[in-house]
């Protein structure tokens, strides 16, 4: 692996890391400045995460200025601007109806229950500090794409096919995520994006596919809680008046 790229994966597991020494001391800086404590463990998570987000997107963009090194995949002919915007369009309803579909597997298949506890905090957060959404929706999809797609999956395409280097580096970002139970889910979207990388040989493509289905799920999910909430619990009481129907 190239130096380059050792350089970014140890800045994004760092900024991983980051939060058990920066919200302690953002923590205390705001204490300092005489604000609420009850405040501060509102705002503290969300702001660390948003200065975490932008230090790592700050230093990995940097060192890919200063890169010239290509992998296999963007050693060939990239598509059109143009073909490359309709992918990632098109990279959008892929990622959802992947989304989709393995969600179905894991939940009727193997009794796994629907919801994902990651995004259930990323959505805390934001109703902490709505500017979080900048660094969930947008920075943290661009870092894992350069991070799981250009670099742990582009090396490994280097040297194996697609499908294992997809799955080896899908696996990973299921692990990275820290929701096992939804591997199936984390693959079938790395197996997306990596098709997308691949397909167009242009990395902003799966990057915009990843930023648009974040943005689109943090929105609903803040913007519309309630009425979901709503459609959830309407949802559940037909399932149950449905089960006594089929029981009479």
């Amino acid at each position: 692996m190239r130096k380059e790229y050792g350089f970014i994966l140890i800045t994004y597991i760092l900024m991983q890391m980051s939060a058990y020494i920066g919200q302690p001391l953002l923590y205390q800086l705001g204490l300092m400045a005489g604000v609420d404590r009850e405040r501060l463990i509102v705002l503290v998570p969300g702001y660390w995460t948003v200065i975490a987000f932008a230090l790592a997107t700050a230093v990995v963009l940097l060192i890919l200025w200063r890169s010239t090194y290509r992998n296999s995949i963007e050693r060939q002919t990239p598509v059109s601007p143009s073909i490359a915007a309709a992918w990632s369009v098109a990279g959008i309803f892929m990622a959802f109806f992947a989304q989709f579909a393995a969600s179905l597997i894991e939940q009727y298949l193997l009794g796994i229950e629907a919801g994902s506890d990651n995004t259930k905090s990323i959505i805390e957060l934001v109703e902490g500090l709505p500017l979080v959404i900048l660094a969930v929706a947008v920075l943290g999809p661009f870092l894992e794409e350069i991070v799981f797609r250009k670099i742990i999956f582009g090396s490994l395409y280097n040297r194996m096919p697609f499908f294992f280097a997809a799955l080896i580096s899908s696996l990973i970002f299921s692990v990275a995520h820290r929701e096992l139970e939804h591997t199936i889910l984390y693959a079938a979207m790395g197996f997306t994006f990596a098709f997308l990388y691949v397909k167009t040989k242009r990395i902003i493509v799966p990057i915009v596919a990843h930023v648009s289905m974040n943005t689109f799920v943090v929105l609903m999910q803040y913007v519309l809680a309630d009425e979901i909430e709503e459609m959830i619990q309407k949802a559940e009481e037909m399932e149950q008046m449905s089960q006594w129907i089929w029981w009479f």
